[in-house]
């Protein structure tokens, strides 16, 4: 029989008031009581039911989250998992909203921040920008009582909560081995088009990719790195100039967005050679130059997971429960033609 909080109260020798103050942390109780009835808690193995209790008291938990604004097509995606749920939010008993800030601008994503903590919502997720000032914030925020979650890219370091985002590193290790096995013998060089080394997760997945390239592919040269900031124009730019710069580009790893001007880029160049092609994020135009064989692979992380498991740690966090980890894993996924959803 599972105990109830009369055993509690029976067991530490209080009121059932008193337990009812300790568990919901609320003031007016002093610390050696708290203390027995936390004790009593323990040595009772009660398990407070607190979505029960919330429903209870209808209680709602106001959520913020923070993305960049850019014509970027999985942020278009990681955007609308967020609207998806927002649909749910009266059965989750959320109310989300989401603030869009520059791209890459550390200074605007700290004054969206610290407009926030004036705000006090329940939780924040938040696609970081690595930079000082943001993770300055953020911990300041952290130490203030507010549940955080970097989405996507994450600000290693910092007193954030939670990340929801694939193994970035091990993402760029993957792209390397695929780009290296489908290149085989030949030799060349590698084109990397890149967002901006501002976010972590870009620098994450370049030096998975420049580790195992070096371990393995010694044949295979990494160019620098082409800055697109995720920007369909600026990226075919840059790849067509480096396409008709360097005759000896045999690969391209796309290890960012900006892939509609990758694709566009590659089209035009189809006619003069033949190109090994990794990029990340399956969208409905890598999808299509998958089909075409414009893109060899992409490597997925699922947004609508990564969205639902920022709300769940938040959730958490906010009723001070522990978060299950293995629940929480975002998973790589590796397409080719042949396995497209």
């Amino acid at each position: 029989m599972r105990p109830t909080v009369h055993d509690i109260a029976a067991a530490a020798g209080v009121s059932l008031a008193t337990v009812d103050r300790v568990l919901n942390q609320r003031p007016g109780v002093r610390h050696v009581t708290r203390e027995k009835v936390e004790t009593a808690i323990r040595e009772l193995g009660y398990i407070r039911d607190v979505a029960a209790a919330n429903l209870a008291k209808g209680r709602t938990y106001p959520l913020v989250f923070i993305l960049p604004a850019s014509d970027n097509s999985f942020m278009h995606g990681l955007n609308a998992e967020i609207r998806q749920a927002i649909l749910r939010s009266s059965a989750e008993r959320t109310d989300i909203r989401t603030i869009e800030v520059s791209a890459f601008d550390p200074a605007a994503l700290v004054s969206v921040l610290e407009g926030l903590a004036r705000e006090r919502p329940c939780g924040i997720a938040m696609v970081a920008t690595d930079a000082p000032e943001v993770r300055a914030i953020v911990d300041r925020l952290v130490r203030a009582g507010f549940p955080i979650v970097t989405l996507v890219s994450d600000l290693t370091g910092s007193l954030r909560h939670h990340y929801a985002g694939v193994d970035n590193i091990a993402a760029g290790r993957t792209a390397a081995r695929l780009l290296g096995r489908f290149l085989g013998a030949r030799k060349g060089e590698i084109a990397v088009l890149a967002g901006s080394m501002l976010v972590r997760d870009h620098r994450e997945r370049l030096e998975g990719f420049t580790s195992v390239m070096a371990e393995e592919f010694p044949g295979l040269a990494i160019l620098p790195v082409l800055e697109g900031r995720d920007d369909p124009e600026i990226a075919h730019m840059l790849v067509a100039d480096a396409l008709s710069r360097n005759a000896g580009i045999v690969g391209v790893y796309s290890l960012g967005a900006g892939n509609r001007g990758l694709i566009r880029a590659l089209k035009e160049k189809a006619v003069d050679r033949t190109l090994t092609v990794i990029a990340h994020e399956l969208t409905v135009h890598t999808r299509a130059a998958l089909i075409d064989h414009t893109i060899d692979a992409i490597l997925n992380q699922d947004a609508g997971h990564e969205v639902r498991s920022a709300i769940r740690v938040l959730k958490a966090k906010a009723d001070g429960l522990a978060v299950i980890e293995a629940q929480e894993r975002i998973r790589l996924d590796i397409f080719l033609k042949d396995n497209l959803p």
